[in-house]
């Protein structure tokens, strides 16, 4: 199906959607952060187009209700921009002494970075303080996710490990067993019972709520392709974005397929997000294509073709430019070209401004 094409002139390394607007924003490999305003009707519009990091622009997260994005960088750094202005709003040289892989919302207030080196930092913008330090990883942190509920950080590692950091004793709390193979996103399902990780082979991995040592069970019909972005869509669904372009519906348990929903592209799928009315599926890949699809005809394509097909449906359910040429693991090989540095221990004040 058609999806909204925007053309982000390079690649794109994370994108974000605003919490109540229709804006997103991308991070892209030059270390620009671009930002527009999308219409199912008209093209998109660019608004806003800064040269937020001196190296690549890994990741991107909307802030204080939209107000400004934090952005950050091989070059260890975060900065807060203002997307009225484009100005930035205060600029931390030395977040990480490593470089920022990945940025998330937890709560209203509150974010997590991970950084190569396997380290997580969460940022508390009314205190203006990095309040939780965690020596998670011996690799770069791939994903992390946050339980709310249960105050806990959940990451994923180049390591082939899952962690779980609780924010309210300021300790990891448990670690996974090694995987042989990195582990490169993570969602949890199943009202908090189940904790999915998708992997270098295309194996995903079902962890069971307090039992994180080791997997419960493993799906294997998506491989030998990597999963490089999960996106929930409901508690027993997942969206997956692949090495092979595929977006792809995945129920879990019972662990099936239910439908290939749109291709991206020949090229790997790195980063889904959901627009802020979930209206649109984004997709980014190494097409350099930002793309918005209609999630409702996504959806609907999927019930059609599972009435039509309904044994197909049924698979198996007990199988279970800067940063040079990005193979299919981007995140792997994004650690081996950067340079670390170290934290001067300057990171308390970052959000003094905000």
């Amino acid at each position: 199906m058609a999806a909204v094409e925007i053309d982000l002139g390079k690649l794109p390394f994370d994108v974000d959607f605003h919490p109540s607007d229709h804006l997103v924003s991308a991070g892209l490999i030059t270390g620009d952060l671009l930002l527009y305003r999308y219409n199912a009707d008209s093209p998109a519009q660019k608004l806003l187009e800064v040269k937020a990091h001196s190296e690549s622009c890994r990741a991107v997260r909307f802030i204080n209700e939209g107000r400004a994005i934090v952005t950050g960088s091989p070059d260890c750094s975060i900065l807060a921009t203002d997307i009225e202005t484009g100005s930035a709003i205060v600029h931390l040289e030395n977040a990480h002494g490593a470089a920022v892989n990945r940025i998330v919302n937890m709560t209203e207030s509150t974010i997590a970075s991970g950084d190569d080196e396997g380290h997580i930092k969460v940022w508390d913008t009314r205190q203006q303080s990095c309040s939780h330090t965690f020596n998670a990883h011996e690799e770069y942190i791939s994903d992390i996710t946050f339980a709310s509920d249960s105050m806990k950080l959940l990451a994923t590692s180049g390591d082939g490990s899952l962690s779980v950091c609780n924010l309210r004793s300021s300790k990891i709390q448990t670690r996974s067993e090694f995987s042989e193979e990195e582990l490169l996103s993570v969602v949890i399902m199943k009202n908090g019972r189940k904790v999915i990780c998708g992997t270098q082979s295309g194996t995903m991995l079902l962890y069971s709520w307090g039992f994180f040592k080791d997997c419960s069970d493993r799906f294997v019909d998506l491989s030998p392709n990597s999963i490089d972005a999960l996106l929930k869509l409901d508690e027993d669904r997942v969206i997956t974005g692949s090495e092979n372009g595929l977006i792809s519906l995945v129920g879990i348990l019972p662990n099936k397929i239910i439908q290939p929903i749109a291709e991206h592209s020949e090229y790997p799928v790195e980063r889904l997000a959901f627009s802020h009315d979930r209206k649109y599926l984004g997709s980014a890949s190494h097409d350099n294509l930002l793309k918005l699809w209609d999630l409702n005809e996504l959806l609907q394509d999927s019930e059609d073709g599972a009435k039509n097909d309904s044994a197909a449906e049924d698979s198996d359910t007990d199988g279970m430019d800067v940063d040079d040429n990005i193979p299919k693991s981007s995140k792997g090989s994004k650690k081996k070209n950067v340079k670390k540095r170290q934290d001067p221990g300057t990171s308390n004040n970052f959000f003094a401004e905000l």
